[in-house]
């Protein structure tokens, strides 16, 4: 069956969300260089992230500790419900793709650049 992809602009990029349904979620997902995303986590939600171009900052909390991470092309990054995360791309713009569950809506924003902490709107 062929579908239509549904497009959603960012502050930072966007999402062209290819696959949506009661059991799975798949986006293509470009950052603009300099940009970042915010500071979430997830209460349902289990994603993975795969790097298709880019080099993609990752920013994550690991044993209660901040740290950030590097993923290079054809490196791949799970995030489980409740993993506090950012993405970013500070050296040229990024695509990755995400695999997800279907709650697309589940976004828990602590920090964000853009004035949308506490909102789950795009």
């Amino acid at each position: 069956m062929k579908t239509t992809d549904r497009i959603v602009a960012k502050p930072w990029g966007s999402e062209r969300i290819f696959a949506a349904n009661g059991r799975y979620a798949g986006k293509l997902i470009s950052i603009r260089s300099g940009e970042t995303l915010s500071f979430q986590y997830h209460l349902m939600k289990e994603e993975t992230i795969h790097v298709l171009s880019g080099n993609l900052g990752m920013e994550t909390e690991l044993d209660g500790e901040r740290v950030v991470l590097a993923l290079a092309p054809g490196e791949t990054f799970h995030v489980t419900p409740g993993t506090r995360h950012r993405m970013f791309a500070n050296d040229g713009d990024v695509l990755i793709v995400e695999v997800s569950s279907p709650e697309l809506d589940d976004v828990v924003r602590l920090e964000d650049r853009y004035g949308r902490e506490g909102t789950s709107q795009p």
